[in-house]
């Protein structure tokens, strides 16, 4: 195994991926948004539609690289696994706070939800990691995807006597309005329920098979080309699969997995490339700083949103402000809905520059 360096593309990657995160999550009104910032409304692929599988992804390969430090150095698993857990439950409990906040209506508590299900695949891949090889785990990442592609085009979703892949009709939302406990998002489902996170582990999984061939002893030019061939190839099938298996985020179908992550991985090829092979790190700065608090800076943008959306100044919130501002000069109402979010970025900026500068790194 070759020594782990760290990787600054990577570190880059992951910040501008939550820095897109809370800018699709926070338009100035959501009548007004441009098509690429939106989620495919059931089956299809949006650049939004990436956001999530691609933190997934990354979050894969960095358990690669943490973890196989750790286990060259020495370190006894017990204390690991211990971590792994409190990190699980650290990263679930505050999921179920910026559900609850600021109201804390316990009546309507959402169990599932972005950082559960993070928090779940990141206790299911990281336990996986530590106790097998990479055959191993590609062969539990095709398992969990064949496993739930046949469970879902082959069993009838109870109450209609035939299989369904539509919205709240199908196997995966009759499961989680049975079993699933709380607020369901769609109301009888949930689009980080219960049977879609199986392939959503396959997802981290596919991102720790990309972190393997990043440490393996090969050449560097070797890795990226392989990491580019074998992500590109992995697009291919879940390109083809697609029409067995829509693409779909909501119920994160196999094809949807094959794709986004076979994108994720000639992202981080061509990243390593220019970044940590030429050298060309001009622009990683600010993905550097959103991604060295990722986490911590996602929930500080959900708790941050408070004064600009429920505050009133004037009788209306700083976002309604904004849209009227647009409204009464005759600016295109979807640019002012974009412009606002940006600023939301901007603002989120600065508290993750504090902590980068100060040298504060908060693990959840």
């Amino acid at each position: 195994m070759a020594e782990i360096k760290r990787l600054i593309s990577l570190d880059a990657f992951r910040g501008f991926t939550i820095a897109a995160m809370i800018m699709v999550n926070n338009p100035a009104s959501w009548s007004y948004i441009y098509p690429p910032l939106e989620h495919a409304e059931w089956n299809g692929l949006t650049p939004t539609d990436l956001i999530f599988p691609f933190f997934i992804f990354i979050m894969g390969v960095s358990i690669t690289l943490s973890y196989a430090k750790r286990l060259n150095a020495g370190f006894p698993k017990g204390p690991i696994y211990k971590k792994i857990v409190i990190r699980t439950i650290k990263i679930f409990a505050v999921g179920i706070f910026l559900w609850l906040f600021p109201a804390f209506n316990f009546e309507n508590i959402r169990v599932a939800g972005v950082l559960q299900r993070i928090a779940l695949v990141f206790m299911a891949s990281a336990f996986l990691f530590l106790n097998s090889k990479w055959k191993t785990q590609a062969i539990v990442a095709g398992v969990l995807l064949v496993g739930y592609w046949l469970i879902m085009v082959l069993i009838p979703t109870p109450g209609y006597g035939k299989v369904m892949l539509e919205p709240g009709a199908n196997i995966a939302a009759w499961i989680d309005s049975k079993f699933l406990p709380g607020y369901l998002w769609q109301k009888t489902w949930d689009p980080e329920g219960l049977l879609s996170t199986l392939p959503a582990i396959a997802t981290g999984i596919s991102g720790m098979l990309a972190g393997h061939l990043i440490i393996s002893k090969m050449e560097q030019e070797r890795k990226v080309i392989y990491l580019f061939s074998l992500s590109f190839f992995a697009f291919i099938i879940g390109f083809f699969w697609s029409y067995l298996f829509p693409l779909n985020k909501n119920i994160w179908t196999s094809s949807f997995v094959m794709v986004t992550s076979g994108l994720a991985g000639m992202v981080l090829a061509v990243s390593i490339f220019f970044v940590d092979m030429l050298g060309r790190t001009r622009f990683t700065k600010p993905g550097i700083i959103f991604g060295s608090n990722a986490i911590a800076v996602y929930v500080l943008a959900d708790v941050w949103r408070l004064p600009f959306y429920t505050l009133k100044i004037g009788g209306s919130s700083l976002n309604v402000h904004w849209m009227q501002l647009f409204e009464n000069m005759e600016w295109s109402m979807k640019f002012g809905s974009f412009t606002f979010a940006a600023l939301f970025i901007c603002f989120n900026f600065i508290p993750a520059w504090i902590l980068y500068k100060k040298k504060i790194f908060i693990k959840l």
